[in-house]
């Protein structure tokens, strides 16, 4: 059986001279499925130095590769991300052949990460009991739309879904408009974090037990999970939580408020957060208005979320008046929580990003240099790092069933043939 790298003795497998091995060297990741969910489970992984060998159907691959924005060479820019630090196997997986190959990687891997639909490996013949049989030590993480039991466990589920049947879409947006999502992919990005941390709680439970596990992940849970006291609103008061577009309700003054642009003219936008009883004192001192933090209305945290809008409305006169770096500067001076509205460009230029290292950029083998975020969170000893950015269709092909699983060129050449690999 596999040594456990989790233990003692981990194995080291060669690193990049500029990347220390992180603290899951040694460990061997195979990722099926594809898109966001699952991958970005093996994406977190890798990040902290597990080998992460992705399997992607012959021909197409993770229909990742098409996804995000484009360059003019018609490459994807989001692929290199959801897939950096992994290693690019192709395999039919529907046919016999494929599936016996997946068996043989799958009896020396540590962790298998899928987000196909329930039931898809069993119909293969590689669901748990099979794969647990052939390795006691496996831990499978399984992220569905729905879970692996109950009624609906069979639907197809996307981010999306996941999204409003774990409550995040009818919060979102303004009260009396329809529902709108976040500009990301954030329910897909929750299950696969949630997948992570699922991995590396079963793995340290193989430390005691020996035994490999199951961690069934769906995308509605995950973004149940993070629903703060919303259900015990609705079951102790009979309130349900509605829309509040960009504040949250009886939490003042904490929102967005208008500025101006370097130019002098409306158009920016500075969050505030000074719902502190202290922290609002030095808000209002700022603001030239001193007497408020012990007006009736505004000197507890209750008044202050009683009377939103007035004091939304106060603090808006002032800040439509100054300049956004202008009203960060003064609030910071007089420590208030406050920041611009931040983009890619803010992000790529700002010192503070710069020192923290939250950017990266490795070459691109056509497009460049390329950067993007950096690993989090941040391991004083032994830190994570991202290697390589995401492989070619079947790069590692030859590495691993050549070289790992022993198939000669030939034996290579008759299943490229077949449409195997």
């Amino acid at each position: 059986m596999t040594h456990d790298p989790l233990g003692p003795q981990p194995h080291t497998p060669p690193q990049p001279q500029d990347a220390p091995p992180g603290p899951l060297d040694g460990l061997r990741v195979v990722e099926m499925g594809s898109l966001l969910a699952g991958p970005f489970v093996g994406q977190l992984l890798g990040d902290f130095g597990a080998e992460v060998v992705k399997i992607e159907p012959p021909g197409v691959g993770d229909p990742m590769r098409a996804w995000g924005r484009h360059k003019p060479q018609g490459q994807s820019l989001w692929f290199p991300v959801i897939a950096r630090n992994k290693k690019s196997v192709t395999l039919d997986l529907r046919q016999q052949a494929g599936q016996d190959i997946a068996r043989e990687l799958i009896a020396g891997a540590d962790v298998l990460v899928e987000n196909f639909r329930p039931g898809t490996l069993e119909r293969w013949g590689l669901g748990p009991d099979e794969l647990h049989a052939l390795n006691p030590r496996l831990v499978i993480v399984r992220v569905s739309g729905y879970g692996q039991t109950g009624p609906y466990r069979g639907r197809a589920g996307f981010g999306s879904i996941g999204e409003a049947v774990g409550g995040l879409r009818a919060l979102s947006g303004e009260p009396g408009q329809p529902p709108v999502r976040v500009g990301i992919s954030i329910g897909d990005m929750l299950a696969g974090t949630l997948g992570a941390l699922g991995a590396m709680m079963a793995l340290f439970g193989r430390l005691r037990s020996g035994q490999g596990q199951v961690v069934d992940i769906s995308l509605y849970e995950a973004v149940l999970t993070y629903m703060e006291s919303m259900i015990p609103e609705y079951a102790l008061t009979g309130q349900t939580r509605e829309r509040s577009g960009s504040v949250l309700p009886g939490i003042a003054p904490s929102n967005i408020y208008p500025a101006l642009t370097a130019a002098g003219e409306p158009g920016e936008w500075v969050v505030i957060g000074a719902n502190g009883d202290n922290v609002f004192r030095r808000l209002v001192q700022e603001m030239g208005e001193p007497g408020l933090a012990d007006h009736p209305d505004y000197a507890t945290h209750e008044a202050r979320g009683q009377h939103m809008r007035e004091i939304d409305d106060r603090i808006a006169q002032w800040t439509s008046a100054l300049g956004a770096d202008e009203v960060v500067a003064r609030l910071e001076a007089a420590g208030v929580p406050a920041s611009k509205m931040y983009s890619a460009r803010d992000m790529m230029n700002d010192p503070h990003f710069a020192a923290r290292g939250n950017i990266v950029t490795l070459p691109h083998r056509t497009l460049g240099d390329f950067p993007m975020q950096g690993v989090v969170p941040r391991l004083t000893g032994t830190p994570g790092s991202v290697r390589t950015l995401g492989p070619d269709l079947g790069e590692h092909n030859a590495e691993i069933y050549g070289e790992r699983l022993g198939r000669t060129p030939e034996q290579l050449a008759q299943l490229a043939a077949d449409g195997v690999i």
